[in-house]
């Protein structure tokens, strides 16, 4: 049996139990629908949470983006400077600690009450910093010690050391920490939807506020399907992209 065929196989099963479980026991609708309530649900609502998942995925990319180029740009500084590193790293780590609920009325204010998606890739770029930030300051730090003594017998700066050691070293660790972040950053929009408290993004999770609120359970099941499929997908291009070019930089 084959890696694809057995999940496969595994979740046809869940669903069977779940749909003869449901149908047997009378299980009201409302309460927790049949699968093929779920994908009535899903034909139903297509276009609806189609254009609610493309919001929610525009924004999650936006924020990975902000992550990414923040996170990189201060760990490069930071590498440079040992002294930075321990100044800095603890108002990271308190940060990354620090609950989305909790700053998420402050981030609406200063995004502006008329800019709600301001306000969702903002909280999302917050929670998708630390892996890439974490990743990257470790690989820039993991680079071979008896290269960086090479690098100390032909006088390199440390510009140098960085360019042509640490960052070729970063590779791999940066590779692991976007991917990670691209889980977290669509996780952190739709969080930062809720939070929110504006209806104005029209993204997956006030799809999934609408419908609780009017006991379409189904319709819930199918928004959270296309969520679980959108971050399945940013794994799996996360994943093809780190096979890729890890193959070429072991390679090098």
């Amino acid at each position: 049996m084959s890696r694809l065929t057995a999940p496969i196989l595994f979740i046809a099963l869940l669903l069977a139990v779940w749909q003869i479980t449901v149908k047997a026991l009378h299980v009201p609708a409302y309460l927790l629908p049949a699968p093929s309530d779920i994908v009535l649900a899903l034909s139903q609502n297509l276009g609806v949470l189609t254009a609610s998942a493309l919001t929610t995925l525009q924004m999650a990319l936006w924020a990975l983006i902000a992550a990414s180029l923040t996170a990189c740009a201060i760990a490069v500084l930071l590498a440079l400077s040992p002294l930075a590193e321990c100044s800095v790293r603890p108002v990271a780590v308190a940060l990354q600690v620090t609950p989305i609920v909790a700053i998420a009325p402050l981030v609406n204010i200063w995004a502006g009450l008329d800019h709600p998606h301001r306000a969702v890739v903002g909280l999302a770029a917050v929670v998708a910093f630390f892996p890439i930030f974490s990743g990257a300051l470790t690989g820039l730090k993991a680079a071979d010690p008896d290269l960086e003594r090479l690098f100390d017998l032909y006088g390199a700066s440390r510009l140098q050391r960085l360019a042509r050691l640490r960052l070729p070293s970063a590779v791999p660790y940066l590779l692991e920490g976007h991917k990670v972040a691209a889980g977290l950053a669509v996780i952190g929009a739709v969080v930062a939807e809720f939070v929110s408290g504006s209806g104005g993004s029209q993204g997956l999770a006030w799809r999934l506020l609408e419908a609780a609120n009017r006991l379409q359970t189904a319709k819930m099941f199918a928004a959270l399907l296309i969520l679980g499929l959108i971050g399945v997908a940013a794994h799996a291009v996360f994943q093809a992209i780190e096979g890729l070019v890890l193959k070429r930089w072991r390679g090098r």
